[in-house]
Formats: C-alpha cells, structure tokens, sequence
C-alpha cells in the first residue's frame, strides 16, 4: 500500500489561522506514526495557548481508512461540530499517520452548530492546503541469496527498483540480503534472476 503523509519533522507541526466572524481558527497539523504524536501535538497546543476557547482534534496513526489508532474530540463544542468534521477532511484527502488540532478563541459570534462545522472544515481544509506530503510505501520483508560475484548486480537491479536492502548477512558460501518488496507489488525476480544467471534463491522466513 502506498499512501500520502505529512511531510513534518518528528516534534514539528505546520500552523495556519483562519478567522471566521471574529473567532480565531489555529490549525496545527503533524506527521502521527503512532497515537504519542498526535497526543504531542495536542499538548503542545494546549500548552502554547492555555487561554483559548477549545482544542478541537482529529488524528489517524495509520494509513488512509485505519479503524483502531484513530479518534476526533468536540472539547466542549456542541457535539458533532468540530472533531467529526476535521476527521471527514482529514479521511476526504486520503491522507495517513497525521494529527490535526484545532485551537478557537471565541470572538464574541455565536456561529451555530452549521457554521461551527464549517468553519472547523474549511480551519483544516485550508491547513492541507500547503501541508507539505511524502509517500510511505508498505513493505513485506524478502531473504534473498546470492553468491559474492552476483552482490553488486543484485544490489543495483534492487536500487533500480527501488527496493531497499535492510541487512546483509554473510556467510561462507555467499550473502543473503533481507530487503524491503513493496507490500502492493507481485514479487517478481524474474529480471533479476535472469542477470545473475539463476544464481539467486528466495528464502522462506
């Protein structure tokens, strides 16, 4: 599987504003492999602004559509106005391992339940907007076997492909390299095999 996350240093985030009827909308969004990042970022969050209205969140630690390390919280908005809006954004731009907090100070308006949603939509929306994105792929780990001779050409055709060697151990009849395949891609070694002359042998873990 391949899919698009945020491309923000570990303990980083990327910050927008928005203003709607004169409530402050902060935007804070951050790469979230696991649920402690997301959890974080809210601190950091409440901790910079102890002040304001809410914290409004949302996160998914996982890839697009994870079903277990995900969640979204009103904090004190009327219920069904703030996390669940900023989770369907967040699900709508296919998007995985990202956490999103939402911090309002109240501008004296009252926006309705309709406008509350809206606004903590389009707070994210336009955050995603100029997130800057990297894509994970999903990996299934391969042992491959190869004499000395065929290393170097079995590393190259591997770079090729973009497949990363992970480890390399030795032995005194050759090398077996433990390699990352692309969990959406069939394991065909068939070129490979063919350019070390069938010196190669996949390995069952």
């Amino acid at each position: 599987m391949r899919y698009a996350v945020p491309d923000v240093p570990a303990g980083r985030w990327q910050e927008s504003e928005l203003e709607v009827e004169r409530s402050r909308f902060i935007t804070w969004l951050c790469h979230a492999p696991n649920t402690a990042a997301f959890e974080a970022l809210l601190a950091e969050a409440r901790r910079t602004h102890p002040n304001a209205s809410h914290h409004c969140s949302a996160f998914i630690a996982g890839p697009p559509g994870e079903q277990t390390a995900n969640g979204f919280s009103d904090d004190g908005e009327p219920g069904g106005t703030a996390g669940r809006p900023m989770f369907q954004v967040l699900e709508g731009a296919s998007l995985g391992q990202i956490g999103c907090v939402v911090t309002r100070y109240f501008g004296g308006t009252k926006l309705g339940t309709g406008g509350l949603a809206r606004a903590y939509s389009r707070a994210v929306a336009e955050g995603l907007e100029a997130l800057p994105r990297r894509t994970v792929v999903e990996r299934t780990p391969l042992r491959l076997r190869v004499d000395f001779a065929g290393e170097a050409e079995a590393r190259a055709w591997l770079a090729e492909q973009e497949v990363p060697v992970e480890q390399a151990d030795y032995a005194a009849d050759g090398v077996v390299l433990r390699v990352g395949w692309p969990s959406d891609a069939p394991t065909d070694l068939s070129a490979l095999e063919t350019r070390l002359r069938g010196r190669l042998a996949l390995l069952d873990d």
